[in-house]
């Protein structure tokens, strides 16, 4: 497809030079594409985008009554984007080592631990995920997990002019679904797993998996040479893949390609092995924990369909040290552990304090809430998780968005009833932090879940700095440990 496809034959010789979906950013001789965002409909805004020089607007509705430009109504708005944005920069993913993982859990960490091997390798990267958008030694923070198709054609033709070979990045099941990731050539797809989540728009767990499986159907482009599906995950078991496409299943358990064997896990890390037919491999990871043995697997993997030799992925392993808000270690000389993790479902919960459990602690407290306007069934499931394995929690806010935050800690108590563990309750969460700490003995492991990297608040009228980490710094200081 040319770009220039798209215009009406009697407009088709103008010079398409840019493309745009904020009319903001429409300098002239631009597409400029017009469809409902999150925030604000891009259509209110088709005018004032051929004011600023914009050769034509695409969208999905029709021509609106005297409206002054070119006007190309298109059947899927967002895809006709991924497809303008492709051939506007030259394909570039034809040419680059794309990896796309999706799941509900360990896209970030299985991403910075694949970045780690193929950098290991000596490959100039580019990573996409919930934390940032890193470009070989720059970086920009993340607006989503998976930007849209025209951020993301952007980033791959910046990498292969950087010289780059290999982008590895989080594929969201909202993007899947908006069609941010359509057309794009996948060279390897990897799912992680699946567990409830974002039901507030995908309303059943049946469409949350259609969703996940586009990645491996192709979602508008060849299906992926590659699929890298985890063995121990009945929705893993249940992804189907075309007979172009090559699969490698990991896991514990025997059936799987790739298997972890011999775990030990401390709380310097882990060290086992990896199985693939009668190979054994040692592997330490300073990342601690059964599930980051998963997330090393589904790296491994998918490192070996680039054809990266054992030992290079045995060292890009070891040199992934951590990963922002994911069983992040907060020290400040404080005899006992603290930790600030990204859990924000059940599952998610259930496998941190479960991490926490394996290094054997004194006792195991946890502070978590949960996000407003989002599925509030998990609430009490989160709830119930906190409650079953923990030996004290804190229930506080998480981003309570428009919700009334005392309403949201009402539905996670459901859950927290069903067990005997005691706990306190403290919307403010900087004063929750500090309820938790100061409890803490010699001896224990503190999790403060659900925000991990994210350094702001979203609350009903404003969005406020605020960072577990340093807040946990801070009260850590006030309470005299220092480093």
């Amino acid at each position: 497809m040319n770009v220039r496809d798209l215009l009406p034959q009697a407009a088709s010789t103008e010079e398409v030079r840019g493309i745009a979906c904020d009319s903001r950013k429409v300098a002239p001789g631009f597409l400029f594409f017009a469809f409902p965002g999150q925030r604000a409909d891009g259509r209110a805004f088709a005018a004032q985008a051929v004011e600023r020089g914009a050769v034509a607007v695409v969208s999905e509705s029709a021509r609106p009554e005297g409206f002054p430009g070119v006007w190309i109504q298109v059947e899927h708005g967002r895809r006709a984007l991924a497809l303008a944005a492709r051939a506007f920069y030259g394909r570039p993913d034809e040419r680059l080592g794309i990896t796309g993982i999706t799941g509900t859990n360990g896209k970030t960490t299985s991403s910075y631990i694949l970045d780690s091997v193929l950098r290991a390798a000596g490959k100039t990267t580019l990573l996409v995920g919930t934390i940032e958008y890193r470009l070989g030694g720059t970086a920009e923070a993340a607006v989503n997990t998976t930007p849209e198709s025209l951020d993301l054609f952007r980033l791959f033709a910046e990498l292969e002019t950087a010289g780059g070979s290999h982008a590895t990045m989080e594929v969201s099941s909202h993007a899947l679904a908006l069609a941010r990731v359509h057309g794009i050539r996948f060279h390897t797809a990897v799912f992680t797993n699946l567990t409830r989540d974002h039901l507030d728009f995908h309303h059943t767990m049946e469409e949350y998996l259609a969703a996940k499986r586009m990645l491996f159907e192709g979602a508008g482009a060849p299906p992926p040479r590659f699929a890298v599906l985890n063995y121990d995950d009945p929705y893993g078991r249940e992804i189907q893949v075309g007979t172009q496409t090559e699969v490698l299943h990991y896991g514990l358990r025997n059936g799987a390609t790739v298997r972890a064997v011999n775990v030990q896990s401390g709380f310097d890390g882990l060290r086992f092995e990896v199985q693939h037919g009668e190979e054994r491999v040692a592997v330490a990871s300073p990342l601690p924990g059964r599930m980051n043995v998963y997330n090393i697997l589904a790296a491994w993997c998918a490192a070996s369909n680039y054809g990266i030799p054992v030992e290079t992925v045995v060292r890009g392993i070891a040199e992934c040290r951590a990963v922002p808000g994911r069983f992040e270690k907060v020290e400040a000389g404080q005899p006992f552990l603290v930790v600030v993790d990204y859990a924000h479902t059940d599952d998610a919960l259930r496998n941190a304090i479960s991490v926490a459990r394996g290094l054997h602690p004194k006792r195991v407290l946890t502070l978590f809430g949960c996000g407003g306007d989002r599925d509030r069934i998990k609430r009490p499931l989160m709830g119930e998780a906190a409650a079953e394995l923990s030996d004290f929690v804190v229930l506080t806010s998480d981003n309570p968005r428009s919700e009334d935050p005392l309403a949201i800690i009402n539905d996670a108590m459901v859950g927290l009833g069903r067990h005997d563990t005691p706990y306190l309750a403290e919307p403010d969460r900087e004063k929750a932090i500090r309820l938790m700490l100061e409890r803490a003995e010699p001896g224990d492991i503190v999790i403060l879940a659900g925000k991990g990297h994210e350094t702001y608040q979203i609350l009903r009228d404003r969005t406020i700095p605020l960072d577990d980490r340093e807040v946990a710094r801070r009260v850590l200081g006030e309470l005299g440990y220092r480093a």
